[in-house]
């Protein structure tokens, strides 16, 4: 199963702001592999595959740097249509030296990186769903060591050569202030399914039994406080919804638990994180 499209809900693009607009482009660029969608002075619009934008870079004129352990942006994750493609993106970043960790969650296999604002980035492969274990319907995920000898036997067809055109916005996971109103707000309100919890820290949720479109976690403290505005980070993120009956049940649900939702379809969880909803 696709689990990033119809009739799920899933995270569709990105926008972060950045300290400096020309250095983030090229970095995007040579180093994750980002083709340029369209740019401004102040903006840049990345996509994989041409067409279909994952990415919105933004620099504010009065931008500063983010203070630390705030709410917001812990990191956004694209996933690679197969594991070859993580092989070939490892091996990239050999030949180029980008520092990076790694994991092996059981559903899926990891690269972690931050770009030069600092912000979170995750490159990964999902395993088959058949393989995914689920106990008392949530989905079982560790943090073991990635083996990078079996993942670089793999044979591959070709050589990295940017990022693949079926890549997508995998999943986004957010520092947030506290998690009973954030869980709240995204089942009650968003319609997600919590499939995974981590202790009191961190809660993880999505539509259609995917092993999760949005983390949430509370690792940079219970009451951490939003950025200022102006600071690097996260701007916003879409939720891509299947039709215009969704949005309007979705927008219902929303106002019922109190939670404001502007002409333009934009609302903000507990923690100030700003979300698009659209079809």
């Amino acid at each position: 199963m696709n689990f990033h499209q119809e009739p799920l809900t899933f995270v569709g693009k990105v926008h972060l702001k950045v300290h400096n607009l020309e250095r983030s482009i090229l970095f995007y660029k040579e180093a994750v592999g980002f083709k340029v969608l369209s740019q401004t002075e102040q903006t840049a619009t990345l996509t994989a595959d041409g067409t279909t934008s994952l990415l919105i870079l933004e620099q504010p004129e009065d931008i500063i740097p983010c203070a630390g352990r705030t709410t917001g942006l812990y990191h956004f994750a694209l996933l690679l249509p197969k594991r070859s493609d993580l092989a070939n993106i490892v091996q990239h970043f050999a030949e180029i030296g980008l520092r990076f960790g790694s994991s092996d969650h059981l559903v899926s296999e990891a690269l972690y990186f931050s770009d030069p604002d600092g912000n979170g980035i995750e490159i990964y492969a999902d395993r088959p769903s058949r393989e995914w274990g689920w106990n008392n319907g949530e989905v079982n995920m560790t943090v073991d060591p990635l083996d990078f000898d079996d993942l670089l036997s793999i044979k591959r067809s070709h050589h990295w050569n940017g990022l693949p055109a079926e890549t997508v916005m995998g999943h986004i996971h957010l520092h947030v202030s506290e998690l009973a109103g954030t869980e709240k707000f995204y089942t009650q309100g968003l319609g997600f399914d919590v499939v995974s919890r981590y202790g009191n820290q961190a809660l993880f949720i999505s539509t259609g039994r995917y092993h999760h479109h949005i983390g949430l976690n509370t690792w940079n403290g219970v009451g951490a406080p939003q950025p200022a505005a102006n600071s690097t980070g996260l701007q916003s993120y879409t939720l891509v919804l299947p039709n215009e009956e969704t949005r309007k049940a979705i927008v219902n649900q929303l106002k019922s638990i109190g939670a404001d939702v502007t002409e333009d379809f934009m609302t903000e969880d507990p923690s100030g994180n700003r979300i698009f909803l659209e079809i």
